[in-house]
């Protein structure tokens, strides 16, 4: 049976929600799965923008059908060729034979590249392109590497949508919620956690891209966002707008410290545990401690965006980096973290060494500022390392409130 909605009075939703995938390209954990937005557009033509996951095709097709309500299927726009989007065009085209494909010169390759037969009808579009199907005229805006290189947003000049591909897209099923004004409370709060997850670990790679699509969106008057994931902005758009602006420019939301810890007997925990214990009594508002190693690093990535300070801890393990910590900083070197300024504790037996070869690792970074010296723990923690970690709350305190107070 069909589950579509409304949008206004020529746009439908007839997307689907994913709740048995647990892991987001195999990678980053769905515990509140994950929805695949599809619209469709009624017009002089018709017009399927993006299409959904093989998984979900069932209701999909139903949806489709219905959201048509007898008329046939005249376009599909392709924004964005990823599997997610894309696997059930092949299908969509041979259920609706007339139909025709909008995307851009490499999404049409990478199509092809996945098995899709859709040669002879396609019809590339690139950066400026307008269709028009009726009163509703498509804008088409490259936006390359946001996050796939052949990405095409695109904007209807009639209702001012904005049409954004992975772009302000969301982690999180939408559980009969389809705007953003139509959530509140703590709820708004797990979907602005879960976006910020979703743009920092899925798009938050090519910062300058998405500063460049903001640059080219920022001339047009955005009425609502309709993205691939995740709810429909129309009321909060700015705010949501500026979120995106501070995430691609690297800047932190907020001053607070973030404490990664790796731990084997919980001595380094401890050590962590007493700095953060002394951050709090100093006066730092905002303190997450995530154990890494139970913890996905999505998670500590997300909020090692949303904060200013980073505090690594880490025992050495084998002469290097404790693995789950190592993963970690794989995972900021691989999303270019900026802009932050990091203090160090490592642990050690015998020779402790994860302090350097985490600043070693930490190298390639831009624009990264590091506070006090790597305090080393020699095993466990004793009076002269808690009172080392005591003087570093006290600095990372000191240089929160400067920051403020500039």
């Amino acid at each position: 049976m069909y589950n579509i909605r409304k949008i206004d009075d020529d746009l439908t939703f007839v997307g689907v929600n994913d709740r048995r995938l647990t892991l987001f390209e195999n990678v980053h954990p769905l515990p509140e799965g994950v929805s695949y937005n599809s619209y469709l557009l009624k017009d002089e033509k018709t017009v399927l923008l993006d299409t959904v996951d093989w998984s979900c095709g069932r209701q999909f097709f139903e949806n489709v059908e219905a959201a048509l309500d007898g008329r046939d299927l005249d376009f599909v726009v392709v924004h964005h060729a990823e599997p997610d989007h894309a696997a059930t065009l092949d299908e969509i085209l041979m259920r609706y034979p007339n139909a025709r494909v909008l995307c851009s010169a490499k999404a049409k390759t990478f199509l092809e590249q996945f098995g899709h037969h859709i040669a002879d009808r396609v019809d590339t579009v690139k950066n400026g392109d307008t269709v028009s199907f009726g009163k509703h005229e498509l804008t088409f805006i490259g936006a390359p590497m946001v996050h796939w290189p052949e990405v095409l947003v695109s904007f209807d000049t009639t209702t001012g949508t904005l049409f954004s591909a992975d772009a302000f897209g969301s982690f999180k099923t939408l559980d009969g919620v389809l705007f953003e004004d139509e959530i509140n409370g703590a709820e708004e709060i797990a979907w602005l956690n879960e976006a910020r997850r979703y743009y920092t670990n899925i798009v938050g790679k090519y910062g300058k891209n998405v500063q460049m699509l903001l640059k080219k969106a920022s001339g047009l008057d955005i009425k609502m966002i309709c993205p691939l994931h995740g709810v429909i902005w129309r009321q909060d758009i700015d705010r949501f707008i500026e979120k995106y602006d501070l995430w691609s420019r690297y800047e932190p939301e907020h001053l607070g410290v973030v404490i990664a810890c790796g731990s084997m007997y919980g001595n380094t925990e401890q050590a962590a545990d007493i700095l953060a214990n002394a951050l709090v009594q100093r006066g730092v508002k905002r303190v997450r401690f995530f154990d890494v190693s139970k913890t996905h690093p999505s998670y500590v990535i997300a909020s090692i965006f949303r904060y200013s300070h980073l505090v690594v801890a880490s025992p050495t393990y084998n002469l290097g980096i404790y693995p789950t910590v190592h993963n970690l900083i794989d995972d900021m070197k691989n999303l270019h973290i900026q802009n932050r300024t990091i203090s160090i504790i490592e642990n050690g037996s015998w020779a402790p060494k994860s302090g350097s070869l985490i600043a070693k690792e930490l190298e390639g970074l831009d624009n990264i500022t590091y506070l006090g010296d790597p305090i080393t723990v020699k095993s466990s923690v004793n009076d002269e390392t808690r009172e080392s970690l005591i003087a570093l709350a006290q600095a990372i305190a000191d240089d929160i409130y400067e920051k403020k107070n500039k």
